[in-house]
């Protein structure tokens, strides 16, 4: 009853015409089911995938499932299994398909039940739009090596937060220079810094050329981007995205070539989206800034559509996900004019959560989203008395629903 009740009737039609259908790709679950990503694969089904277990880094059951919905279908299958490594918890898993129609998952594999021991892995296969689960042809670890300069950098930032401490409350002070030192420290080390990085949204092919997989870590509380001009065989980094806590970047490109990130806020007030640029196809990028859009340390995506605009997926709180807003630009993130929300509950106890959300735009221009939805304590409860409260969320809809606005 529930999940019926937050479903809106199917599309009757596409081209300009508003529309939006949502619906659970499974039943309410008992575990914790979290952190998706969508793709249309080039059959026209969609591919979602997730983790869940019964718990995060700290339980060792958490494994990457997956589901299909095939093109022209009205139902997804059956959960499937994509990545588990047995004993460890897999986390975090992110899909892209590269020019060769190759299907590729990234995800974490927590080494001792921390985050900053993740280990990035990966699999990629040429046969994933049959039936079941995809064939994987290629899968290990992908190796990350941090230099001299990513430690430059660190302990340049460290160096001018410090000098800064005293725009921070007198009594905070203390806490945060300790925390600046031990980020002084993990800067310089070699283990540290080559370990922990963890994706989120989608890679990002840049010119057809380039795979970008924007990572980040919790351990540094930032971000860098790992990068390949040959397809996986080999990998270089960025150099790091260091700030007041820009984690899980997503990536958009302006016609002029300047990559724009969008960040997570893990730091201080005022809890906002945090920007940052390239210029050079990913290997540097600008001081990361707070942007006007509201984050309340959820992760967030960005991505450039077919008519020039850009789409935005995030929660437009600064405190809880029971918001979850996709707003357009069209000056390529300088401004968001169009704002829709997908999901919103206001009801001040136990409201209905949403976030961590995915977003890929499909060949016909339409777009897909999927994301967390966390009932909480208005689920139901199973034979065995055990809560059933989450499940991913699927959302499909398009550029003329989200700028007809709210209450049409």
């Amino acid at each position: 009853m529930l999940l019926a009740a937050l479903a809106v009737a199917p599309a009757s039609g596409q081209g300009d015409r508003p529309f939006l259908h949502t619906e659970p790709i499974f039943p309410l679950d008992y575990l914790h089911n979290h952190s998706s990503c969508i793709v249309e694969c080039p059959n026209g089904d969609l591919l979602v995938c997730w983790y869940r277990g019964s718990g995060e880094r700290r339980a060792d059951d958490v494994r990457i499932l997956g589901a299909r919905k095939k093109k022209g279908s009205q139902r997804w299958s059956e959960p499937f299994l994509l990545a588990d490594t047995p004993g460890f918890p897999d986390c975090n898993p992110a899909f892209v398909i590269d020019p060769q129609e190759r299907l590729w998952l990234f995800w974490p594999m927590i080494i001792a039940n921390e985050w900053h021991t993740a280990l990035l892995m990966h699999h990629r296969s040429e046969k994933y739009q049959g039936e079941g689960p995809p064939v994987w042809s290629q899968s290990g670890p992908i190796m990350l090596k941090p230099g001299e300069e990513f430690t430059r950098v660190v302990h340049a930032s460290v160096e001018q937060d410090l000098k800064n401490l005293n725009r921070f409350p007198a009594d905070q002070r203390d806490r945060i220079r300790q925390y600046l030192e031990l980020r002084r420290k993990n800067g310089a080390d070699k283990y540290f810094m080559r370990m922990g990085w963890m994706p989120r949204a989608h890679p990002f092919l840049l010119d057809g050329k380039r795979m970008i997989v924007p990572l980040y870590s919790d351990g540094y509380d930032f971000s860098l981007m790992a990068i390949t001009d040959d397809w996986g065989k080999t990998w270089q980094v960025s150099e790091p995205i260091v700030g007041d806590g820009p984690v899980q970047p997503s990536i958009a490109k302006r016609k002029d070539g300047t990559l724009v990130a969008y960040f997570r806020d893990n730091g201080m007030d005022p809890q906002r989206l945090i920007v940052s640029e390239s210029r050079d196809r990913g290997m540097t990028w600008t001081p990361p800034r707070d942007t006007e859009l509201f984050n309340p340390g959820s992760g967030a995506e960005v991505v450039g559509l077919k008519s020039g605009r850009w789409a935005l997926i995030y929660n437009d709180t600064e405190r809880g996900r029971h918001s979850l807003a996709v707003s357009l630009s069209d000056d390529e993130g300088r401004t968001w004019k169009w704002t829709r929300h997908l999901h919103r509950d206001l009801r001040t106890e136990n409201p209905v959560n949403a976030g961590y959300p995915s977003l890929a735009q499909g060949k016909d221009g339409t777009l897909h989203a999927t994301y967390t939805l966390n009932v909480g304590a208005r689920a139901n409860k199973d034979d065995q008395g055990r809560l059933r409260e989450k499940t991913i969320q699927y959302a499909h809809f398009n550029e003329a629903w989200v700028m007809a606005g709210d209450g049409r």
